[in-house]
């Protein structure tokens, strides 16, 4: 597949609540070709210690939509010291008896053949944020 026929993307993930990457957060990927059309999973990673996924799949010729589907709850309820450091820093609520508040987050956008698309995650327990990163 040649760049100038798919685009490409990549992301990482920073836990905005203790100021640090988030790693080991699985992210799966798909595409479809054109708004009517069916998602097609291509498959997933999962973030390293640097809070990057660097081997998500190549995009099909033809894509015109990607989603990326972040898996945080594992994270968060996994990450006893992570929440320990979250809640020390803020005055959250010391009980999230339901797990994460968000035990997903899903990013769906549009995108054009040639061009590089970073999408960050800005993450806390009880938010998050995305961009279109360099």
């Amino acid at each position: 597949m040649s760049t100038e026929t798919t685009a490409s993307v990549s992301t990482h993930i920073l836990d905005t609540s203790i100021g640090r990457p988030a790693e080991g957060v699985a992210i799966s990927l798909s595409a479809r070709s054109g708004s009517g059309a069916r998602w097609v999973a291509l498959g997933g990673s999962a973030t390293d210690a640097d809070g990057r996924c660097k081997d998500l799949p190549a995009l099909p010729e033809g894509t015109t939509h990607v989603r990326l589907d972040f898996e945080t709850e594992a994270y968060f309820t996994g990450s006893d010291h992570t929440v320990k450091q979250a809640e020390a820093q803020q005055d959250a609520p010391r009980v999230r008896d339901s797990g994460a508040f968000f035990p997903e987050v899903a990013i769906t956008f549009a995108v054009v053949p040639g061009e590089h698309y970073h999408v960050p995650l800005l993450l806390n327990p009880f938010g998050y944020s995305v961009y279109r990163g360099s």
